[in-house]
């Protein structure tokens, strides 16, 4: 197998009749996804999705690739093909579209009226291209075949992607449930007809590559939607990804079955539950919708809302709710459904919306006690199946953490993949297929770029340390004014703690160490304000550390007189 290193130097010029693919985002992580494959100089890129913050990146939005590898070849750009309509595959088109606002946009009809009412609110009208599963285009030199593949969210595409350097199939993200809602199954008898035309590489999803078997099917999930309909006494709240169609369909079919009344709460829901209903992909019977502002007329036990906020999201609905903060209010009786699995990194945001909304009453039905969520993804049995049936020459495993990704790739070893034709690669690693063989040959930046309200790559990783040491440790602010000439102390120093954990009284002391060093400063001849800068923060920095076993932020300002 082949594997990245940390010395991987600046790839050469991309080889001459052979395909060169570079992950900006995917790869070792489960978001972000976002891959260009360059031949004869024009790009093709696969998806552009974002990444959500963790609670170690305190203000942060969203994080996106690092465009910086193609931001001088935005012209040679054919097209972008988005796979489906998750925010981890189309979230940062628009920010990508800010520096070519005519790169044609390809994919199925609800992934593209998804982005397109995502790029109103950004004031982008796109050039878009709507395909079908069985479709075959070209796009410069690619010629990109789709295929069905069956997910969480419906039309999502499988593309295969031909040129003179071999044929690659890019699976996007599927699973192969064999009853889905909508009838739409994986399409692997055309999985088998590539893989007899001969696949060069493959590069499927490995979210749920440890996880033994096939995935559940979402039909199964019916039945305990409807018993918790049928158990709940008063409101039923139901949260779930925007995106869950699916899910939706089901909620709907239950209440009408039950006799409730169903509302979409927040924007997000109401914007893609509309675009869905519109494209005829959400079946909503007539009567049974009603606006958030006529909720007071209807009883308690004939209503159901339907909200985000399935993962503790900070500013979703149902966190509001949980922390008293929203026109809806949680009572006694209220029974809410978090109708989706638990994203690694979410246990504790998702814990504390639980623990606030059983505080006001409300009891909680969740995938630890019931079975209300499948996975999207296919589980090992599945990803095997689908090596089999294809047979590539060289594999790589994308869409994952490094777990997933070995994990795939010791499936792809067990199905006959020649071990150096696996490749284990992270984002920006550069890979180039050449002669049928794929292999590692260099590595491109492919950092986060960080949105912070308006602003997109202006915060730093250094930015972030700091409003860390804020939030854990606090700050120690000293003011001193110093004679330009003489250097010694004419005001101050007046000391400031805020989130320290330093009481007051203590500040004596500290003064009494900041005057002693910079009387010996001054009687050593400096009196530079960047040096005193330098010396205050060593003094204070040390006594805190000593006397309270602290590392705030320590801000001197010497104001010279």
């Amino acid at each position: 197998m082949s594997h990245p290193h940390p010395e991987l130097s600046d790839p050469p010029a991309p080889p001459r009749g052979g395909l060169r693919i570079v992950a900006l985002g995917g790869l070792g992580e489960i978001g972000r996804n976002m891959t260009v494959y360059e031949y004869g100089g024009r790009l093709l890129v696969v998806d552009c999705g974002v990444l959500f913050p963790e609670t170690e990146q305190p203000g942060v939005d969203l994080i996106l690739p690092d465009f910086e590898y193609i931001r001088d070849r935005l012209g040679d750009i054919e097209a972008i093909v988005l796979t489906h309509g998750h925010e981890d595959h189309i979230g940062a088109v628009p920010y990508l579209l800010r520096e070519r606002r005519d790169i044609p946009l390809v994919g199925s009809k609800l992934t593209l009226a998804l982005l397109e009412a995502k790029l109103t609110e950004h004031r982008i009208k796109p050039v878009t291209d709507v395909v079908e599963e069985g479709e075959r285009r070209d796009f410069g030199p690619f010629d990109c075949e789709f295929l069905a593949v069956n997910h969480s969210i419906p039309d999502a595409l499988a593309v295969a992607i031909r040129t003179p350097a071999g044929l690659v199939l890019h699976t996007g993200d599927f699973k192969m449930d064999q009853l889905p809602l909508d009838g739409r199954l994986t399409d692997l008898p055309g999985f088998a007809r590539l893989g007899a035309e001969g696949i060069d590489l493959l590069m499927s999803d490995s979210t749920n590559a440890e996880v033994p078997g096939f995935v559940t099917s979402e039909r199964n999930i019916g039945p305990v939607v409807d018993e918790v309909f049928r158990t709940a006494q008063e409101r039923l709240i139901v949260a779930c990804f925007a995106s869950h169609i699916h899910r939706v369909q089901q909620v709907l079919d239950a209440a009408v079955a039950n006799g409730r009344k169903v509302c979409f709460v927040g924007r997000s829901m109401v914007r893609n539950m509309g675009v869905a209903r519109e494209l005829g992909y959400l079946n909503v019977p007539d009567g049974i919708m009603v606006e958030q502002r006529d909720l007071d007329d209807i009883p308690g036990d004939r209503l159901v809302l339907v909200c985000t906020g399935s993962q503790g999201e900070p500013m979703s609905a149902l966190s509001r709710m949980a922390n008293r903060d929203h026109s809806i209010r949680i009572t006694e009786g209220d029974t809410v459904l978090l109708a989706s699995s638990l994203i690694p990194g979410n246990e504790n945001a998702v814990n504390r919306v639980i623990n606030g909304l059983t505080r006001w009453g409300a009891r909680i039905v969740h995938k630890g006690n019931a079975l209300v969520h499948v996975s999207g993804h296919a589980s090992a049995g599945e990803l095997l199946y689908v090596l089999n049936v294809t047979k590539p020459a060289n594999f790589i495993p994308i869409h994952g953490e490094w777990r997933h990704l070995r994990a795939h790739a010791k499936l792809a070893a067990l199905t006959g993949v020649p071990e150096d034709g696996i490749v284990i690669a992270e984002d920006g690693v550069v890979v180039d297929l050449v002669d049928g063989r794929a292999k590692i040959v260099g590595a491109v930046p492919a950092g986060y770029v960080y949105v912070d309200g308006l602003s997109v790559g202006e915060v730093t990783e250094t930015s972030l340390k700091d409003r860390r040491i804020l939030g854990e440790e606090g700050f120690v602010s000293i003011v001193v004014g110093i004679d330009s000439t003489s250097g010694k102390v004419v005001a101050g120093p007046e000391v400031h703690a805020r989130g320290a954990g330093i009481v007051n009284e203590d500040f004596d002391e500290v003064i009494a160490r900041i005057e002693g060093a910079l009387r010996d400063a001054a009687g050593d001849g400096v009196n530079d304000s960047h040096q005193l800068n330098q010396l205050i923060r060593r003094t204070v920095g040390k006594w805190v550390s000593e006397n309270y076993r602290r590392r705030p932020m320590i801000v001197p300002v010497v104001v010279e007189v």
